[in-house]
């Protein structure tokens, strides 16, 4: 799920200062996910749909969103006090989340599409309460998008938590990152062998398996700043790689199958988004017109991310009932994604975290002024 951009880059004549090399590499992470999700995903799940001229099967864009993010709290952490900075993260992320849940219920209750499943007031409370990251099995997502929700706000509440400790700084953050990519690899046997249901929904409800991917942005950001060296850097990114691999194994009659072309295009990914990170910006290659483009897309892409997926589903299936072929139904998922996101963005994201950060900063303020007295 894309995290918004902290960082600025040096203003260019008539152009915003911020840093575009960014922007693109959300944009182009956001548009991965919609076309795994549009050509293959949905044949995968609703075979009567037509199969696509074009398919992209590799899950790869949501993941490195997950290690962008990750780059990103490293970067504006220090900003401002820590709970302000957690408080930033919650008022971001969650109220478009229950949005896009309510949006999307509503969506699938009212074109529901026979033998599809349909949703009941108690799966959007689930849902909501996002309880289908620990129990799969007995809540079913309304949108499978929204995996990546509760580990980002796991993910900066653990952040926030070790930062306030000694074992957010220093050497101690290293062995805590070593930790944190190899106790997963370590489990892994154990997880692919049918464990307990308990530890099951102990290790997935945490997450323990992506672990990796904010590994791989916290290391990027040590390493794109200096922090550790070229060959430490090699070695903690390629025991992510390695955990990455081991992920993208699933169990199947035949027995463990790797999906390579994912981790390979994963693995890629996170080489691109360290370059980005310590390398220069890219608007001396991007143009203006083209630049403003991906701006505007990176603003919107949490929002984006968010509604596309099952929507999108209902979309192409209708269209198909009209009698329009593979391409389009692609093309209209595409942009009823955009659109929804947009909307989500420009109505609920937007406008509710300027509320919420409002509040916050009136709050400490007059505490602050209450101890002052």
């Amino acid at each position: 799920m894309p995290e918004k951009t902290a960082v600025r880059s040096t203003t260019v004549s008539g152009r915003s200062n911020r840093k575009i090399s960014w922007d693109v590499v959300r944009t182009l992470c956001v548009t991965l996910v919609m076309l795994y999700h549009a050509t293959f995903l949905s044949v995968y799940l609703h075979p009567e749909l037509l199969p696509r001229t074009f398919v992209f099967p590799y899950q790869v864009g949501a993941s490195l969103l997950l290690v962008i993010s990750a780059y990103f709290a490293c970067v504006t952490i220090g900003r401002g006090t820590l709970l302000r900075y957690w408080w930033g993260r919650i008022a971001r992320l969650f109220p478009p989340f229950l949005a896009a849940v309510l949006v999307i219920y509503l969506i699938m209750r009212w074109a529901a599409v026979e033998g599809w499943f349909y949703p009941t007031t108690d799966d959007l409370v689930a849902n909501w309460l996002m309880l289908w990251n620990w129990k799969p099995a007995d809540y079913f997502f309304i949108d499978g998008s929204h995996w990546t929700v509760p580990l980002q706000l796991m993910g900066f509440t653990a952040a926030a938590l070790l930062f306030r400790t000694r074992w957010g700084h220093g050497k101690r953050i290293i062995r805590v990152l070593w930790a944190a990519v190899l106790v997963p690899i370590a489990q892994w046997p154990l997880r692919v062998s049918d464990p307990p249901e308990v530890y099951r929904t102990i290790v997935d409800g945490i997450g323990v398996h992506r672990w990796h991917l904010f590994v791989a942005g916290v290391a990027i950001w040590l390493w794109s700043t200096h922090r550790i060296s070229h060959p430490h850097f090699a070695a903690l990114l390629g025991s992510c790689m390695l955990g990455q691999a081991l992920h993208n194994y699933s169990e199947t009659p035949e027995g463990l199958v790797a999906d390579w072309g994912s981790t390979v295009a994963v693995c890629v990914g996170m080489v691109v988004v360290a370059l980005t990170a310590r390398g220069p910006d890219w608007n001396r290659v991007i143009p203006d017109w083209l630049g403003r483009r991906f701006t505007w897309f990176a603003g919107i892409s949490y929002g984006v991310f968010l509604v596309h997926q099952t929507v999108g589903y209902v979309v192409s299936r209708e269209l198909q009932d009209l009698g329009f072929g593979p391409t389009l139904q692609t093309l209209a998922m595409v942009c009823t994604g955009v659109g929804l996101g947009w909307a989500l963005t420009r109505f609920v994201e937007r406008p509710t975290h300027r509320f919420l950060m409002r509040t916050y900063d009136r709050l400490a303020a007059r505490r602050q002024a209450a101890r002052t007295t």
